[in-house]
This record gives structure tokens, C-alpha cells and sequence, in this order.
């Protein structure tokens, strides 16, 4: 839930971005999005500008073409915008080129979240989490310089326990245990089952990874953060509360589909988890609909 007390403070304009922000781990909380944009700034300033830079782009071209002012300032035109200006200042050297690229890439994402929302209000169906970043970040991805391979870190007892708060900052790119902190403080803010279950996935989300063998990316918080994201995205369903672990369970158990077809992993296990789960949840709904029985003094004509 938002913040009150701290939206009576904030422009409309200021609490659409930090809510962008805050939506990257499925909260709208200004104040969660606050610490996000921290924890990007503290930890990882090269990254900082382009991160904004996307959020302002996404907004913007939501304004310019009148997108449903609830849902900009829900941040939904947002945070697809701050992934890709993250993702783009992460693997292209800065140029006179980029903040064009990120402002497009912006601006994009923020229309191809407007139609999937048209959708879902039509239809009822599956939400879009990340899948516009995601799908944009593989087309840019194929232009992009082959990644510098990763620093060893020493298995000891104090990188397990950083490792758990990487697994929070890995959502946004962020490999220091500082960013992860700033984030989990920001999910205790905005909603303490989120905060349990962020931390719990992530713990899961490294023993599977030390389990396979996969120490370098298990200790980087690497095979957290998509395990994260799929607990996050059903943590409020208290009369389903089983749904977090399961995301959490599907989204370790794709994750491999991706390397096999060699494909950046980003966040796609955790978008295709989360569609597996609702799509799972429709058709089961439909089949208890269609196998209730008929009253027959109920059973009125339909209108075609």
C-alpha cells in the first residue's frame, strides 16, 4: 500500500517515478521506490543516470499519449524503462548515442505495456510483469560486447550471508550487499510478507544454486533473483499461501530452459513462472465453473 504520509509530500510527477521503481520488485510504495533509487545511486552510480533516464522516458511518453493517469502514476510505464536503462549502462560504454537509445527503449516499453494492459482489462489474463524488458533486452543484448567473466569470491560464512542480500540487488543489476539491504529495507517498508518471502526465496534460491555446483553465481546472489521476483509476484495471495513457494520452486526449475537455448537469462524464469502459475490458476477456475451443476431455476437465457 502506498505511503500516505509520505504521498502528501511528493508531486504527482515524483511519486510516479519512485513507484516505477518500487514496481520493479511488484510493490507501489514512494518509499520503497526511494530506496531502490538509492541503493542504485550508493552502489552503482554509472548505472544511475541511464536507470532514471528510462523511468522519465517511460513516463513521459505515457503523459504525451495519455495513458490512464492511475496507472502512471502506479508506476506502470516505468519500471520496464529503469531494467532497460540499467541494462543498457551495464553492457554499452557510455556515448552521445546512448541516452537516445535509452530514452527509445523507454518510451517503447511504456507502449507495449499500454496494449498488454488494454488486454488485461478486456480479458482478465495474464499480466506482463517484466516480459517488455525483457523482450527488448534480448533484441539489444545481440548487440552488446561479450560480458567481462565474473570475480571469484571466497566461500566463507560472511559472503553466504551477503550473498542472501545480493540476491535482492541481482533484480536490478546490483552485486554489492548494501544495494540488497537498502531494497529489503524498501520491501519491509512497503509490506512485511514481501519482505519474508524476498529473503526466503533468495536463501532458496542460493542453496539450489551451491546444490548444482554453481558457487561463482550462487555466492554473485545470480540464481536468487529470479526466485525472488516469483515469490514476490504472489506473496499477497494469503488465501493461497502456498503460491510463493511454488513460484519459487518453478522458477529454479526453468531457469536452465533459457541457458540451453542460449538466451540471457534476465528475468524471463520468473516471468515464465508467473504465467504458468495464473495461466494454471484460470484453467482451473474454468473447470470448477464448468463442473458446477446447473440449477434449473436459475438457469436463464443468455444475451449473444
Amino acid at each position: 500500500m502506498p505511503a500516505n504520509h509520505f504521498n502528501t509530500h511528493c508531486p504527482d510527477w515524483a511519486e510516479a517515478l519512485l513507484n516505477g521503481f518500487s514496481q520493479i520488485f511488484l510493490q507501489r510504495h514512494p518509499l520503497c521506490g526511494l530506496l531502490c533509487l538509492l541503493a542504485i545511486l550508493l552502489t552503482a552510480p554509472v548505472l544511475f543516470a541511464g536507470a532514471l533516464l528510462g523511468a522519465v522516458a517511460g513516463l513521459l511518453t505515457a503523459q504525451r499519449r495519455n495513458y490512464a493517469k492511475a496507472d502512471r502514476q502506479a508506476g506502470l510505464f516505468s519500471y520496464n524503462g529503469v531494467l532497460l536503462g540499467l541494462l543498457l549502462s551495464l553492457y554499452f560504454p557510455w556515448s552521445p548515442l546512448l541516452p537516445p537509445l535509452i530514452l527509445a527503449a523507454g518510451g517503447v516499453s511504456a507502449m507495449l505495456t499500454q496494449q498488454w494492459l488494454k488486454h488485461v482489462y478486456r480479458s482478465r489474463s495474464i499480466p506482463a510483469y517484466t516480459s517488455p524488458f525483457v523482450a527488448i533486452g534480448w533484441i539489444l543484448l545481440l548487440f552488446a560486447e561479450p560480458s567481462a567473466p565474473t570475480a571469484h569470491i571466497e566461500m566463507n560464512t560472511l559472503n553466504l550471508l551477503a550473498a542472501g542480500l545480493r540476491g535482492l540487488g541481482q533484480v536490478m543489476f546490483l552485486e554489492h550487499p548494501l544495494a540488497g539491504a537498502l531494497i529489503g529495507i524498501g520491501l519491509l517498508i512497503a509490506d512485511r510478507r514481501a519482505f519474508c518471502w524476498a529473503l526466503f526465496a533468495s536463501a532458496i534460491g542460493l542453496a539450489s544454486s551451491l546444490l548444482h555446483h554453481e558457487t561463482g553465481a550462487a555466492l554473485l546472489g545470480l540464481g536468487s533473483y529470479n526466485a525472488v521476483l516469483a515469490a514476490l509476484a504472489f506473496s499477497a495471495q494469503r488465501q493461497q499461501p502456498w503460491l510463493p513457494l511454488l513460484g519459487i520452486v518453478l522458477a529454479l526449475l526453468v531457469t536452465p530452459l533459457f541457458a540451453a537455448l542460449g538466451l540471457a537469462m534476465l528475468t524471463a524464469p520468473f516471468i515464465l513462472a508467473g504465467w504458468l502459475i495464473r495461466a494454471g490458476i484460470q484453467m482451473l477456475g474454468k473447470a470448477a465453473v464448468d463442473a458446477t451443476p446447473c440449477a434449473q431455476g436459475d438457469n436463464q437465457p443468455r444475451l449473444r
